[in-house]
């Protein structure tokens, strides 16, 4: 559905995107992940055509943002970092003017606006001035806003940020719904947003595309997790229900601590394979050996 390849974009001397490649398929929801100027927000203005690539070739649904950017447009729909939402205006008239201005027949606005008020759940405030919401509502309607012409791909930029929790929640939710009737690409720094929405990540950092693939793909094998009761084990950490764990190197390792600790008189309770979580292949990724 969406298809990176060699993308380059400088600002005169400085390269924003160094060449990067990466595909989503369609119908999932894929994380763009990397540390705040690592080129998120300039990858997703070339893929909406606000900004045009120095180099390389992008295409969303089959078209070309530079040779077929007025198709893309139809598309796509488009939440950037800072909602541009007119405050003046209520709810109800701006994803009026917004759904006109999207091309939807005059006779299917009504109920344009009403599905997507309804998915995003601001009904309630459509005769609202905008200017009168919070940020979690604000963001709702900029979501509706994004959805209300029924976009096949829609392009979200860190659409948690500056929300309460509470609200983060809720918008977390709002996009894993909306993941399944069409193609979703967040960008975003924040793990339990990916770990909690995402099917598959992409990982950006410094211009360049470090890593790519299911969201299980991102972390690796961090050796095998050995808990016991009633033995301690050789540089083990001991817990207060009279546990004590480690991690070994690999799982003949762990076996054999296994056997001494049962020779010892200790019962095993777990003997189990243990992987890095996002948040630790992320910064492994980043900022260790593999960055």
């Amino acid at each position: 559905m969406i298809e990176v390849d060699r993308l380059v974009k400088r600002y005169g001397g400085h390269t924003a995107l160094d060449g990067i490649s990466f595909s989503v398929k369609g119908g999932s929801v894929t994380a763009f992940l990397g540390l705040n100027g690592a080129g998120k927000s300039t990858t997703l203005r070339v893929l909406s055509c606000f900004l045009p690539p120095t180099s390389g070739t992008v295409s969303v649904a089959g078209f070309d943002v530079v040779r077929q950017s007025e198709q893309v447009r139809r598309t796509i729909g488009y939440l950037p970092e800072s909602v541009p939402l007119h405050l003046e205006m209520k709810v109800g008239e701006y994803l009026s003017f917004r759904a006109r201005l999207k091309g939807v027949a005059a006779r299917d606005v009504a109920s344009a606006i009403a599905a997507a008020a309804s998915r995003c759940d601001v009904l309630d405030v459509l005769n609202a001035p905008i200017g009168s919401l919070s940020k979690g509502y604000r963001q709702r309607v900029g979501i509706a806003d994004a959805i209300v012409h029924r976009p096949k791909v829609l392009i979200l930029d860190e659409p948690t940020s500056g929300l309460d929790p509470a609200q983060r929640l809720q918008v977390r939710a709002l996009v894993r719904e909306l993941g399944a009737d069409r193609t979703v690409f967040v960008s975003t720094h924040i793990i339990p947003e990916v770990e909690a929405t995402c099917d598959t990540v992409v990982v950006i950092h410094r211009g360049r595309v470090l890593n790519a693939g299911p969201l299980q793909s991102m972390s690796r094998g961090g050796g095998v997790r050995l808990t016991v009761r009633g033995t301690d084990l050789p540089n083990g950490e001991s817990r207060s229900d009279g546990t004590s764990f480690a991690v070994f190197k690999d799982a003949e390792e762990a076996s054999s601590a296994a056997a001494r600790a049962l020779k010892a008189g200790g019962q095993i309770i777990e003997l189990a394979p243990e992987r890095e979580g996002l948040e630790v292949a992320f910064a492994r990724m980043t900022t260790g050996a593999d960055a």
